[in-house]
């Protein structure tokens, strides 16, 4: 599946005290967190529930503490469950709980946008300069508002709070508010001319926030929750903004580091401002709601039924893309297409995945313990590989 391998530059190791202390070895690692909860789970026909029920057995372990699954479609459906709530106490992970949804929440600012440009306030193909003048510089030429959908700006990356684990964890409590992070972007040089290539990146749909506000002159996390969250009927999910805190019931998030002598400890990283990540990935969801949004997506309840093909539409002229200006990754399996987001913050892995007609929907949280890795995690590859079943 596309995306599974979380691309980062933030590595390196932490100054602070860690909470948990556990072996390298997995098996080690489950004895010290305490006995592993059982994966439960309601199943029907269709998905395989074995191969489920294996994908997510055994947690915790090194690569994760806690999982929620839930695969549905005209197929049949299954949920499931493992893992802990917290290491500390070794209750058994809520089912239903909330967490960092990450980069699946540019799937909710494109539907935003595109309801937006079904009401004829935003033209998909105008340039964004004419809403947010100044905030490109000079060396910037014309950018559409579908080349910020789709990742075919140009834009380059904006300044962040730091560049390793390390830094960053120190000022986690922080607030870098996404003008200054678009403004740092429009002050560099573009990577490309728009259009000429596709360079996923959360500069993007940052902007794609701004411009939100600025058409509606109301704060995106109004608009998004106006026009998709509540259409969806998404109500567990919402946009913290600076509380690091993941208001209602959660799993906590943790960070694996490796020691100098060899161990690997984990840090609890669930309390977090994500609010540089904004309309690129600050939204908090659970499970269900996902489905909610997935679904609702795909029956055209949410986006206008003439704008339904910008949900799809891969560049054509551009060798690799696969991104759409739905803020969807096409990713094909036997023959069949999914589409695909994935997100990923400290302590949270996430995905929703279906084929157009829903009859195969995926969605997954995984607590995964590198969940900024380059490599993807394990776990999260046994529920790709059992889901695709």
């Amino acid at each position: 599946m596309p995306d599974l391998r979380r691309r980062s530059l933030l590595a390196g190791s932490l100054a602070a005290p860690l909470t948990v202390a556990l072996p390298a070895s997995p098996a080690t690692a489950h004895t010290a967190s305490g006995p592993a909860s059982p994966a439960t789970a309601h199943t029907a026909s269709g998905p395989d529930a074995k191969a489920l029920r294996a994908a997510i057995a055994g947690l915790p372990d090194a690569d994760a503490t806690a999982a929620l699954v839930r695969v549905g479609g005209r197929d049949g459906r299954w949920r499931g469950s493992a893992g802990v709530h917290d290491l500390e106490s070794g209750r058994p992970a809520d089912p239903d709980a909330r967490f960092r949804a990450g980069s699946t929440t540019k799937v909710v600012t494109a539907a935003t946008v595109l309801r937006l440009a079904a009401e004829g306030r935003i033209d998909l193909d105008g340039p964004v300069q004419r809403h947010l003048p100044g905030v490109l510089g000079s060396r910037f030429q014309p950018v559409t508002v579908r080349q910020l959908l789709n990742h075919t700006s140009g834009i380059p990356a904006g300044d962040g709070l730091g560049t390793t684990f390390e830094e960053l964890y120190a000022r986690r409590f922080e607030t870098l508010d996404p003008q200054r992070v678009a403004a740092s972007a429009g002050a560099k040089e573009p990577e490309f001319d728009p259009g000429k290539r596709q360079h996923y990146l959360n500069i993007n749909y940052t902007f794609l926030g701004l411009l939100i506000e600025r058409v509606t002159g109301r704060p995106y996390a109004s608009e998004a929750t106006r026009l998709v969250l509540a259409p969806a009927g998404m109500r567990d999910t919402y946009f913290p903004g600076t509380d690091p805190r993941i208001l209602g019931p959660h799993n906590q998030g943790y960070q694996a580091v490796r020691r100098a002598d060899g161990t690997t400890e984990l840090l609890d990283v669930t309390e977090w401002n994500q609010a540089d990540r904004f309309a690129a990935g600050d939204m908090i969801s659970t499970t269900a709601d996902l489905e909610r949004l997935l679904t609702g997506l795909f029956r055209g309840r949410i986006v206008p039924r003439p704008l339904m093909r910008e949900l799809f539409a891969v560049p054509a002229d551009i060798t690799g893309a696969s991104y759409s200006a739905g803020g969807l990754q096409r990713y094909e399996s036997g023959g069949t297409v999914y589409w695909v987001k994935t997100g990923g913050r400290y302590g949270y892995n996430s995905a929703i995945a279906g084929t157009c007609d829903l009859r195969r929907t995926i969605v997954y949280s995984v607590n995964s313990t590198d969940a900024k890795s380059e490599d993807a995690n394990p776990v999260v590859g046994r529920i790709i590989t059992a889901a695709l079943k």
